[in-house]
Order: structure tokens, then sequence, then C-alpha cells
């Protein structure tokens, strides 16, 4: 995992999902000068989406990140969102799904639940270019069947890649690519996805440095 991502081969693109920006600002802020592109999917879109002021509805986001968010747009990274979006009434499985164009927002009484069939799509051609990829944490509400799409095209999209080396960081992304049966078409599989992280941000683990002494 080192190799791989201290001396990556480009272009390199990370996908980060996940519910809260909070949880990810360090590597946030380091991959967004790192790699080549960074496809932003998960919870934390709306806070991203809210900071360009794009109408988000009832999604979750973290206000007090606002400013944070606007800082990692500022990266060397070209950063994309996802061009549709699947929103429901409810955070229920059985809430019926609707999808909006990010271009119009998600409106009042929604919530963004998935990313969209387009952007399944559209980040799939997108990858293809790719020679190292990071994934850490699901593009939607993965652990609801109705919801778990656009995570499971996202790791199809991965397990087609040829001659790319593909890394996947975090207990949430490991079991969406264990249910699609895919686990083992990754290069390195990490169920430590805040040590994964952290040795995004840092360079290195305490138990490493250990190691090396």
């Amino acid at each position: 995992m080192g190799n791989a991502l201290m001396s990556a081969s480009r272009p390199f693109f990370a996908i980060i999902g996940g519910a809260k920006i909070s949880t990810k600002i360090g590597v946030l802020k380091t991959l967004s000068n790192k790699v080549d592109a960074l496809l932003l999917g998960g919870g934390m879109t709306y806070t991203f989406l809210k900071a360009l002021g794009i109408s988000i509805g009832d999604s979750i986001v973290e206000d007090s990140m606002i400013d944070v968010a606007k800082e990692i747009l500022q990266g060397k990274a070209k950063v994309y969102f996802p061009i549709d979006i699947v929103a429901a009434t409810k955070f229920d499985n059985n809430s019926p799904a609707v999808t909006f164009p990010i271009q119009q927002g998600i409106p009042a009484g929604y919530q963004g639940m998935d990313i969209g069939e387009k952007t399944v799509q559209t980040w799939t051609r997108l990858l293809q270019d790719a020679k190292t990829v990071l994934w850490n944490g699901p593009v939607g509400v993965f652990e609801m069947p109705n919801f778990s799409k656009g995570t499971l095209g996202i790791a199809k999209a991965l397990a087609d890649l040829k001659d790319c080396v593909t890394i996947v960081g975090g207990g949430d992304t490991v079991a969406a690519i264990q249910e699609a049966h895919l686990a083992h078409t990754f290069t390195h599989v990490s169920t430590g996805g805040g040590a994964s992280l952290e040795y995004l941000e840092f360079g290195t683990l305490p138990g490493i440095e250990a190691l090396k002494c």
C-alpha cells in the first residue's frame, strides 16, 4: 500500500465517500494536492454542494465544515461531483426514490441517498484512464438495498479495470465489494478505514515506525 500510494502510477484517482467531511478532513486536504482527480460521493457530498450554492434539500450537511469544503476545492486535484442524485423523502429503504440532476439541485422535502445511474456511467468512463485508484467510503446509503446501486456500480467499475492498482480501505467499502463478490479483483483491501486514512495523511503509522526500530 505504501509503495502504491507514495509513488503512485498516474493518473492517480481517489474516490472518497462516507457521511462526514469532519472525519476525513486531513486526508481530503492531502489527497486534494496529491491525486489527479478526486471523486466525491456519499453524505459528505452535500456539504460540498452547499458550499457551491447548490440546493441540497433535507440532505445531511455539516454547516461547520463549509469553509473547509471550500478550502479542499482549492487543491490541485480536479474534483468530480455526482451529476445526478437519487433522493427520497425519508431515510428509509422503502421510501420512493426520485433522481434529480445536480444542476437542478435537490428540492426541499428530499434527501440525497445515492449517486445516480448517469454518475456511475460517467465515473466508469473516467476511471478507464486511471493507473492507481484509492477508494474509501460508500457513495450512497449502502446498507439499504434500494440505495446501494451506486456503490455496487463503482465496485464493478473498479473490478473491471486493467493494468491499474486498485486499493480499497474501510469496513463499509470492503463490505460492499464482498457483497458484490469482487474483493479478489482488487490489488489491496484494508478493513482499517481510519488507519488507512491516517497512513495516507501522514505517510506512516505508529506501528510501522515501531517496526522500523
